[in-house]
């Protein structure tokens, strides 16, 4: 069998050991990590399961135990060559430098370039701009609820999500616009309308709220891929986190999860892109031109970064990623109404459906909800009614009997 490659994946990137005995022990491929990677042993956390990298510390480290027994043989956790194992470890570590090479008439002259690109030092970002993520319970639902039962998470599905920011940091998400769009299996094409979206922005400056993120799901054929995101969904969260404009913005992601009693469960994850991945992205580094064959765990550079202590064109989507927690809240609307740019046109038969469904409620209670709002805006004055309506909602205040009669009579013609 001879030498044997394994390959090591840790925040400085991937690297590889070699081995000549493919009987060893985890205690020999410490050992090797040691001597070769520079890491001391006992500062070594080792697992099969690339999720230590996305643990802060070492108390979240302990709970990968699949690589603690030192007698064990690497063979009997199917680790052969060219398998990958994560490596966590506190503290620096000194890497073997590149031999240094004299400036000047005798070595190679430093263009303005690679002094950019020295600079240009990519690390983990520990803390997100963003404290916590807070989903409407019924905004939410109503998103997961349509790809699980609908599309079944066979093809992706995205929208922007609307809320609030508190001055520490906190983000509420109380309703999902979904534009028009085309999803697939690996891609999802966001086929944008600015007049739509204007109408969106005019009820949200109404409801006193604002874009705070975007919201996509992966497909069950992603769930094979060891990434939390594809490099074609970093270069999406980066460019739609970098027009955004709001250092808060948050980009969630649902997913389908199969449990230990092979159930499945519907996942929501939240994380910010880091301020180096949004700057990176501003700044024209990324590759943006992916194509299948390439790994879709790592983002390609147009120019070399410093990522660790080695100069790389490729950099861990990983590193990109700033965890954000989440929890959940009862918002001040409702989801109940038909949401746009689905399979089905929303049409006026909804809104008298709606309207016939709600008889008990007050009017203003009535309207208080996103979807509806943006089908009467489409036959309002986005500078006058759509905002002085959404500020009723807003304000929970009676609706003037103009705007009143105006609806009813949009629900009663259908």
């Amino acid at each position: 069998m001879g030498k044997m490659m394994i390959r090591i994946r840790s925040r400085d990137g991937l690297e590889r050991v070699s081995i000549d005995n493919p009987h060893a022990t985890i205690s020999q491929l410490k050992s090797q990590i040691e001597s070769q990677l520079g890491v001391p042993l006992q500062s070594q956390t080792l697992s099969t399961n690339q999720n230590l990298l996305l643990a802060k510390t070492p108390h979240d480290w302990s709970r990968f135990t699949d690589m603690v027994n030192s007698h064990a043989p690497i063979s009997s956790l199917n680790l052969t060559h060219g398998s990958i194992v994560y490596l966590a470890y506190e503290g620096e570590r000194t890497v073997a430098g590149p031999a240094v090479q004299p400036a000047g008439s005798f070595g190679k002259k430093m263009t303005m370039d690679d002094l950019i690109a020295k600079q240009m030092r990519v690390t983990r970002q520990e803390n997100p701009h963003c404290e916590l993520v807070s989903f409407d319970r019924d905004a939410a639902n109503a998103f997961q609820h349509y790809v699980n039962e609908t599309l079944a998470f066979a093809v992706k599905r995205g929208g922007f999500m609307y809320g609030t920011v508190s001055p520490e940091g906190k983000v509420e998400v109380d309703f999902i616009y979904e534009p028009p769009q085309q999803g697939t299996e690996e891609s999802l094409l966001l086929l944008r309308d600015p007049d739509e979206e204007r109408l969106v922005d005019a009820i949200a400056i109404g409801l006193g709220m604002r874009k705070v993120g975007f919201i996509f799901t992966q497909t069950i054929s992603q769930d094979k891929k060891d990434y939390t995101m594809s490099t074609v969904e970093v270069l999406q969260a980066a460019e739609l986190h970098a027009e955004g404009e709001l250092k808060e913005w948050v980009t969630a992601i649902v997913k389908l999860e199969v449990n230990d009693d092979g159930a499945a469960d519907v996942h929501f994850e939240a994380f910010q892109m880091s301020d180096m991945c949004v700057r990176l992205f501003k700044e024209g580094w990324f590759e943006t031109d992916v194509k299948d064959e390439i790994d879709p765990k790592l983002s390609k550079m147009k120019k070399d970064v410093v990522l660790g202590v080695k100069d790389t064109r490729e950099v861990d989507n990983d590193f990109f990623l700033v965890v954000v927690k989440i929890a959940d809240h009862q918002g001040p609307l409702s989801s109940s109404f038909p949401i746009e740019n689905r399979n089905v046109p929303v049409s006026m038969k909804a809104l008298k459906d709606h309207f016939n469904r709600t008889k008990s409620f007050s009017f203003v209670k009535r309207i208080s909800d996103f979807h509806l709002l943006l089908l009467l805006a489409k036959f309002l004055d986005i500078n006058a009614d759509v905002p002085a309506l959404a500020q009723c909602v807003h304000t929970q205040s009676a609706v003037p009997e103009g705007y009143q009669l105006l609806i009813e009579s949009m629900a009663s013609a259908s």
